[in-house]
């Protein structure tokens, strides 16, 4: 294993049985020609196929490879965070395991981070899949995306993308996060850009993703733009509806009190109104206390939160 290597690529799999060796050939083939020091780290992320036999027959022939198996299916997003805990090159790629990334564009990122970026993303600009069940929702995410994070790139979804060491490794991921890192990356004020990659058919394997990313993606959408805007700050937006609420309470029950002050109504008559506006004021109360609770777990987040969202079961690597 290289010690402090310059470039550390990362490639998660999950029963990608088929397409390994042919990328790790070719990974190899694409680094060995850069010249400069690397290393290659393949997460297993709970294979139930031959995956598993397959990273350790090679890590077993290569000591700049390592394999990293997780103890089950955590997902993409852990199996990535996985990866870059190991990784230890001053620039970090990651890219699918399917082979519908092409190893044969990892120059083009290393490129544009020794031009001065901190971050590279790839960008599917002629994507052949699914139009329906992937290009419709992906261009209907990336558009919100853009718009939440203020970040002009076209394609938060690919994992295609490199990273400087410090900024990646100062990125918490959860969920299925993954996608949106240059989001989450944005708010250190990193230079991110954005570089066309080619899209291919799937011609090994089948696909893990269809339409039931939907519901994900939204939420992490919802997620990225409250960590964006408002993790340090959660009394902001929780303060905020609360008081919407509270104001709308007291203008509502105020006006009644008013009115029957003035005779023009009897309270009698609107109690229900009564009870909306008292119940609006707990609404806004409740709120509030939201968000002095969420100020708290903020800190405590900051302070104390290690938690990893995988765990590893064993690291294979050839210590020659």
């Amino acid at each position: 294993m290289a010690d402090n290597p310059y470039l550390s690529i990362v490639v998660p799999f999950y029963n990608e049985e088929e397409t390994i060796e042919e990328l790790y050939d070719r990974i190899k083939k694409v680094v060995e020609n850069l010249g400069k020091s690397y290393e290659i780290i393949f997460i297993n992320d709970g294979s139930t196929d031959g995956t598993e036999e397959i990273l350790n027959k090679l890590a077993k022939n290569d000591e700049l490879l390592i394999v990293v198996h997780l103890r089950k299916n955590f997902g993409q997003t852990a199996a990535l965070s996985a990866g870059f805990d190991v990784a230890e090159g001053k620039i970090i790629i990651s890219m699918d395991g399917d082979l519908q990334h092409q190893p044969e564009e990892i120059p083009m990122f290393i490129e544009k981070i020794e031009e001065g970026y901190d971050l590279v993303s790839g960008w599917r600009k002629k994507r052949v899949d699914n139009f329906f069940l992937r290009r419709i929702p992906s261009r209907i995410a990336n558009w919100i995306m853009a718009k939440l994070s203020g970040i002009k790139i076209h394609d938060f979804g690919t994992t295609f993308k490199a990273y400087r060491k410090e900024v990646i490794k100062n990125v918490e991921l959860y969920g299925e996060l993954h996608r949106f890192i240059p989001a989450l990356a944005s708010s250190m004020g990193v230079k991110i850009i954005e570089i066309p990659i080619k899209n291919i058919v799937r011609e090994k394997g089948k696909s893990k993703y269809g339409i039931s990313r939907v519901r994900r993606v939204i939420f992490d959408l919802l997620t990225v733009k409250f960590l964006i805007s408002f993790l340090d700050r959660p009394l902001q937006i929780f303060g905020l509806i609360g008081l919407i609420f509270s104001l709308m309470g007291f203008l509502f029950g105020g006006t009644i009190s008013l009115l029957y002050f003035l005779g023009k109504l009897q309270i009698s008559d609107h109690l229900g109104n009564l009870l909306l506006s008292v119940t609006l004021v707990i609404v806004g109360i409740v709120f509030i206390t939201m968000g002095l609770l969420a100020e708290i777990n903020s800190r405590i987040y900051y302070r104390v939160h290690n938690k990893k969202p995988y765990a590893v079961r064993s690291i294979v690597k050839n210590k020659k």
